[in-house]
């Protein structure tokens, strides 16, 4: 039996308001929502006074419990707005069990006039949310929402950020007991910085005793309305730490205030990287050794938003998901779409065999939005796709293709970003704490505080990133001319390859997997395996495009290299010393049990972004934005875990604790 998407279960007053028929409660205070918030959370954590007082390029992050109709979150946007520096940055990170659907978010927010305009940007970006890490960027850049759709006492134990600000929300500790207890209120000490502040509307004895023990000084005070009392309070004292494996914990800040970056290389993991950075106010170079941008991997005409997913929600498989929504979501606000840059067309999987159907009926049958993706049988899947297909499958009915070096050049637009084309970075050197990427000669071709290295394989020419297991795998893309029959394909079909709707009269059909050639010398060969998996793909779509008369030697075809690692995962984080770590953390080799206390040698300022293999469309969006959480002491946008699965630094420890 599919089980129901865990969405907020509402019934709506004569007046308009929203109430959870769940947990028997309302959302907000029915004499005003806004000043109830405005009362409660922006004033007795003094958000006035302490952002009016910010500097220029501050860090302000704000913890919530219960994310509901978005309120809180858009009062404190409003004020952040009219008193924080137009240079910093809120982060703001919310925890929700139960998310409102898209409809009942639109009714809920149209509530309040006053905040229409903060509410029509989380519009555009908010849809029926699967469960997990979903990431948002709003105000170009200026405010960052995480939404943690899940359990909280699941989601924040995984969540690292440092806390300056708590909204201890949600529904009434008698309505909602599972919330309000000593497992979340230690999670809060342990997030919190050490003069974080926390208010909360309710005044429970049990709420402030615990708060108390977890380390916060708690005090009534004047309730909103007909309330007479209600929490506030300040952390008193922080918990000890317990141990974290240094080498996935946050490097110091780079040793130079200066707010430049160097990226090297202009491909989507590049590009992407530089764009999360501008956005929060970095002046970044990019260096690019070809005369534009994306004009390798990232170089294809159709790239696929393809989402693989395992129902066992492997680490693989939840880092793709949170990646394949942001990206959505950047895809829309950045690049309009048209048969030029990309059309969200949706995507259908198709099953290749038993096997592989009950996967997809095991995903289909999970927590799912409808909207985000749903099982269809042979004929939806035809009435879909615009002609006959055989076959079951997963639709993704908000996916599509893009064209990635459309999607690049709308990302290098950003005006704090410089290109640099034609140079090609040998080395990179620190001197005078500014990294300095050297040509051949050994000549400074550009210079910044910080650098990012998004060089694919060729990250293993510098010597800061030489010891990675980076390979690289040839695939190749064949064009097909489109006929007046294969025009009907609506959608991207994909099962053990895909082919894409036409674009300016070409299919794309793809792609060839080939680990014995590392050049891009497109080859007949391959264009006859690709030929191969129209049949599988549609034998309909095959009789139209008729692949027999088509000389393989003669069609139109490009062949580039992704770059994998062995377990298939992008490496995205800071950089360490290979050596000084095998010295330092020498006992993991005999005992990996053992937790070192010697703080990791990190080459300072220095990030990899890399490894994103066939999902580099899908994945590096996100990537950019892990890189600046890393660079800017921000909440990450990724499970912990999930962070650390992608972190450079594994591979080390690996190696090290198998004796290699």
């Amino acid at each position: 039996m599919k089980s129901s998407p865990p969405f907020a279960e509402l019934s709506w007053s004569d007046d308009g308001q929203p109430f959870s028929t769940h947990f028997g409660d309302v959302y907000f205070s029915r004499e005003s929502g806004l000043e109830e918030t405005r009362h409660v959370f922006l004033h007795h954590n003094d958000l006035p006074q302490r952002w009016s007082a910010l500097s220029g390029n501050a860090r302000f992050c704000i913890g919530e419990t219960g994310f509901g109709t978005g309120l809180n979150f858009l009062c404190a946007w409003q004020l952040w707005d009219e008193l924080a520096p137009a240079g910093a940055h809120l982060h703001f990170v919310s925890s929700e069990k139960h998310p409102l659907a898209t409809g009942d978010m639109q009714r809920a927010l149209a509530l309040w006039p006053e905040l229409q305009p903060w509410a029509e940007q989380l519009l555009a970006q908010y849809g029926d949310l699967a469960p997990g890490w979903q990431q948002f960027s709003l105000a170009g850049g200026r405010v960052t929402l995480t939404l943690l759709i899940g359990d909280l006492l699941d989601t924040l134990p995984q969540l690292d950020a440092s806390v300056d600000a708590w909204f201890l929300d949600g529904f009434a500790p008698s309505k909602n007991p599972d919330m309000w207890q000593a497992a979340l209120y230690q999670q809060m000490a342990r997030l919190s910085r050490s003069d974080a502040t926390v208010a909360t509307f309710t005044s429970v004895g049990e709420v402030r005793r615990g708060l108390q023990a977890a380390g916060f000084t708690m005090s009534k005070v004047k309730g909103f309305g007909r309330k007479r009392e209600m929490l506030a309070g300040r952390m008193n004292a922080l918990p000890d730490r317990e141990w974290t494996a240094p080498w996935y914990q946050r490097p110091a800040a780079p040793p130079s205030n200066e707010r430049t970056a160097l990226v090297v290389g202009s491909g989507l993991a590049g590009c992407s990287t530089a764009f999360a950075l501008a956005r929060r106010g970095w002046q970044v170079t990019v260096i690019e050794r070809h005369p534009t941008p994306a004009a390798e991997a990232s170089g294809n005409a159709q790239g696929i938003l393809y989402c693989k997913l395992s129902p066992h929600q492997t680490l693989l498989s939840r880092f793709v998901q949170t990646s394949y929504a942001y990206c959505l979501r950047l895809l829309h606000e950045t690049l309009v779409q048209s048969e030029s840059t990309w059309t969200a067309c949706g995507v259908l999987q198709l099953s290749a065999d038993q096997k592989e159907r009950q996967r997809q009926q095991a995903l289909a049958e999970q927590a799912y939005p409808h909207s985000f993706l749903h099982s269809v049988d042979a004929e939806q899947a035809s009435a879909i796709a615009g002609l006959t297909v055989q076959r079951p499958g997963l639709f993704f009915p908000s996916a599509g293709w893009v064209n990635p070096p459309s999607l690049c050049q709308a990302l290098l637009q950003h005006p704090n970003i410089r290109l640099q084309t034609n140079r090609e970075a040998l080395q990179l050197e620190q001197r005078d704490d500014q990294w300095h990427a050297l040509d051949g000669q050994g000549r400074s071709i550009a210079h910044a505080a910080i650098a990012v290295i998004c060089s694919a394989a060729d990250s293993l020419r510098f010597s800061q990133s030489s010891h990675l297991p980076l390979k690289s795998i040839r695939g190749q893309i064949t064009h097909l001319p489109a006929t007046t029959q294969s025009h009907q394909l609506q959608t991207v079909l994909c099962a053990e390859g895909y082919i894409s709707p036409a674009r300016h009269g070409e299919h794309h059909l793809g792609a060839s997997f080939r680990f014995d050639r590392l050049d891009s010398q497109p080859s007949a060969e391959e264009n006859v395996e690709n030929l191969k998996l129209l049949n599988k793909l549609s034998p309909a779509l095959a009789d139209a495009l008729q692949p027999n008369t088509h000389d393989p030697a003669t069609l139109t075809a490009r062949a580039s290299l992704r770059c994998t690692s062995p377990d298939y995962l992008p490496l995205i984080g800071p950089l360490n010393d290979a050596q000084a770590f095998a010295e330092d953390y020498a006992v993991l080799g005999k005992d990996a049990s053992k937790k070192p206390q010697v703080p990791t040698a990190w080459y300072p300022g220095l990030y990899i972004n890399a490894a994103h293999g066939s999902r580099g469309l899908v994945s590096c969006p996100l990537s950019g934005e892990l890189i600046a959480a890393w660079i800017d002491n921000e909440p990450l946008p990724l499970p912990r875990d999930v962070a650390e699965a992608v972190h450079p630094s594994r591979f080390l420890l690996r190696q090290l604790i198998r004796g290699q």
